[in-house]
């Protein structure tokens, strides 16, 4: 429909991304990378740092002159939150400009009772030249929240929600609105721990590119980028170095033409075939997915 690619590559290789992007000049680029491999301890910071270095200057080359970037970046509150700050000094020593600092409040949460619930994702928005933002595209359904600013109207004590002449507010930096995906939600994809929701993707892309415009996301996952494209004209180019995602990201996008669904509330995307044969670019692919963090 609107010439999208999925590639089972790696990001951190100019040479792949180049064939994946070609002539094209994307506008956006909004990447998850798997952060949480620190948490886990599968990989170092100053290795995940290393190896940030390299897709994002990729991702600076590639990008149009007049571009945006969104990075979803976690922090582990129990090592001193890494690896968002040693992430953010990075790209400081980049050519791309900050612009703001997200956070998108859960509504679900984890945690212990012996320290603050754990309900927010970070989000970094980074510039390339002077883009065009949406401003539009940045207004929400959700009312003014807060109370506490009392005073008499018309011999009656209000508070500022009450007052409110607009039905809606701009989002800021502070996303409140946005469910986190969990098993009960149609577009949950079994199998992706750290799917992000296609409203948060929809906001992203509204802002900050326009209809027919190329959108760039090199940690696929759970195909949300792909799907959000898709539903608003504009052209996604992916990857993912795991072929497993691959798949799923193209079975996700295939389900949704045939049957409007965001994902598989009750089922899973191999639900009809549990058995799937790895092409011969999957297997290479799986191979440097081994080489680059350690395990299968």
């Amino acid at each position: 429909m609107f010439g999208h690619r999925v590639g089972c590559l790696d990001a951190a290789s100019s040479a792949n991304m180049e064939t994946l992007v070609g002539k094209t000049r994307p506008t956006l680029a909004i990447h998850d990378p798997p952060y949480n491999f620190i948490a886990f301890d599968l990989r170092t910071t100053e290795a995940f740092i290393d190896w940030s270095r390299k897709w994002i200057q990729i991702t600076y080359d590639l990008l149009s002159d007049n571009a945006s970037m969104y990075i979803w970046l976690g922090a582990d509150q129990k090592q001193h939150y890494e690896p968002l700050p040693q992430f953010m000094l990075m790209m400081g020593e980049t050519k791309f400009q900050s612009r703001s600092f997200i956070t998108m409040r859960n509504q679900r949460g984890y945690g212990t009772q012996k320290n603050w619930m754990a309900i927010r994702q970070e989000l970094l928005y980074y510039i390339k030249g002077n883009p065009q933002f949406y401003v539009d595209a940045e207004y929400t359904d959700v009312p003014k929240v807060l109370k506490g600013y009392y005073k008499e109207v018309a011999g009656k004590i209000t508070e500022n929600s009450e007052r409110s002449k607009s039905e809606y507010i701009r989002a800021g930096n502070v996303w409140i609105d946005i469910q986190q995906v969990f098993y009960r939600m149609h577009e949950n994809v079994n199998g992706c721990f750290a799917q992000k929701p296609i409203k948060a993707i929809d906001r992203i892309v509204r802002a900050s590119s326009a209809p027919g415009d190329v959108v760039i996301d090199f940690f696929a996952h759970s195909g949300a980028t792909l799907l959000a494209c898709e539903l608003l004209k504009r052209r996604c180019l992916t990857v993912d170095i795991d072929p497993i995602y691959c798949e799923i990201t193209i079975r996700r996008l295939e389900n949704f033409r045939q049957t409007g669904n965001l994902g598989w509330q009750n089922s899973n995307p191999f639900s009809q075939d549990l058995t799937m044969e790895m092409t011969n670019g999957a297997k290479q692919g799986k191979e440097i997915y081994e080489d680059l963090f350690g395990f299968p």
